[in-house]
């Protein structure tokens, strides 16, 4: 887990993230901000599409620029994402596996919650996640690929 003040960091890079969405269909706009093990921080915004399938999530959008800045072995240490609603909101099934690929099992993702903010270990939101897959070479032989937390 993280230091509740390095959490009220997060939560605010997120605020300042999420005034940066583009949600002209939702009107539901969310921030975030990601910290990595080595203590960069990443931001990202909701952005929408008139074509809704093609809407990318805040958590995705940080963490898409984490690795196109960074490159593929950076690994999240946390991740905090905020939404003006009054309501629970944490990350989606396809972020929650975006976050665990690049998580560690130390990883905890930080969002409102019920009674205020909520810190979890992404294998909390995301049991049995998908971490694992057998490649079959052209030659017929496989290995297994082992990817995240």
């Amino acid at each position: 887990m993280i230091a509740k003040d390095l959490q009220d960091k997060l939560i605010n890079i997120a605020k300042g993230a999420q005034e940066k969405a583009y949600t002209p269909y939702s009107k539901f706009p969310i921030g975030t901000a990601l910290m990595t093990e080595d203590g960069d921080i990443y931001t990202g915004c909701n952005i929408e599409n008139i074509s809704y399938p093609l809407t990318n999530c805040s958590e995705r959008t940080a963490i898409f620029k984490m690795i196109s800045e960074k490159g593929p072995k950076g690994k999240i240490k946390a991740i905090a994402v905020t939404t003006k609603a009054d309501i629970p909101c944490s990350p989606c099934g396809a972020c929650r596996q975006v976050i665990q690929e690049f998580s560690t099992p130390d990883t905890v993702v930080i969002y409102k919650g019920p009674g205020g903010l909520v810190m979890v270990p992404i294998s909390e939101l995301l049991p049995g996640a998908f971490t694992e897959f057998v490649a079959i070479d052209k030659d017929g032989s496989s290995k297994r690929i082992q990817t995240g937390a």
